[in-house]
């Protein structure tokens, strides 16, 4: 969801310079950092800027340039009335002669003497301007795009070592079961032979025991997440929040692969699957 898009356009003597920049964000959230919108156009701009970039902590700048002088100017007749009123009177009051045109200079330094009239942007040019922020927008999301291939490479990279190490995980496994089978035989034949056991219940409770142990369930869906995680990233267009729970699905099964494994090759791929897992949640959040 990070992003930075730009865009210009100029009418009526003036550039206007458009940025939007967006980070990670659950839901859409824009803040105009502008004073150039004109509030009776601001609701519907914000609503299709939501439904074009739909999530992110977006924020838009608008600056202007001026290229021509365009301004309306006008004197302030009272203000300049006023002031030539009370130069008459100084001057009198000191009996010093003052040259008209020397005057009129003076008056026209004076401060505020001139208004300067903002025109009000009308419907054309706000026509101009937001077709400039829409342009803007759609900068923003090639940038997405493009960083969203950078990212889709790197979420695969990550899913494809968390399979691998699940394969190793799956060839160890017959090696892990014979060793606690071979262990519960020695325990048992250290009994001794004073000690009476009921057979029956004795293999009752070792195919409890070995069924509790036995991850190939955990395998199979841990293998059915990745799958799913790599067909939503190709069939989805906004897949972010999905994305967010399949690897929270992933944890689980990879949680309870170590807290069964009892093996310490094993445990070993569990905390790399992990690893990678962590760097996959962290990269999710920049999907939409």
């Amino acid at each position: 969801m990070t992003g930075y898009g730009k865009a210009e356009v100029s009418f009526s003597g003036q550039k206007y310079t458009v940025e939007i920049r967006s980070v990670n964000g659950k839901t859409a959230d824009i803040g105009f950092k502008t004073s150039h919108i004109p509030r009776e156009y601001e609701h519907d701009l914000r609503k299709n800027l939501i439904n074009k970039l739909q999530r992110g902590n977006i924020d838009m700048f608008i600056g202007v340039d001026q290229e021509v002088v365009e301004l309306g100017k006008t004197f302030n007749v009272e203000l300049i009335r006023q002031y030539y009123k009370e130069l008459q009177d100084i001057f009198k009051e000191i009996a010093q002669e003052v040259n008209p045109t020397e005057l009129a200079a003076a008056l026209l330094r004076m401060p505020e003497v001139r208004e300067v009239q903002k025109k009000e942007m009308d419907a054309g040019e706000w026509k101009i301007l937001e077709a400039c922020i829409y342009q803007a927008a759609d900068n923003l999301d090639e940038f997405r795009c493009r960083e969203g291939e950078r990212l889709g490479q790197d979420l695969l990279s990550h899913l494809e070592n968390i399979e691998n190490y699940l394969h190793i995980v799956e060839t160890l496994d017959p090696g892990r079961m014979e060793s606690i089978r071979k262990r519960l035989d020695d325990k048992l034949s250290g009994l001794g032979e004073d000690v009476s056991i009921d057979q029956n219940r004795l293999e009752q409770e070792l195919i409890y025991y070995l069924e509790k142990t036995d991850i190939s369930e955990e395998c199979v869906r841990l293998s059915q997440h990745c799958t799913y995680f790599r067909q939503t990233m190709d069939q989805e267009e906004y897949a972010g929040r999905k994305l967010n729970f399949i690897a929270q699905e992933m944890g689980r099964e990879i949680n309870t692969l170590g807290s069964k494994a009892a093996h310490a090759g094993m445990q070993q791929y569990v905390v790399m699957m992990k690893d990678e897992l962590e760097k996959i949640k962290e990269q999710v959040l920049n999907v939409l």
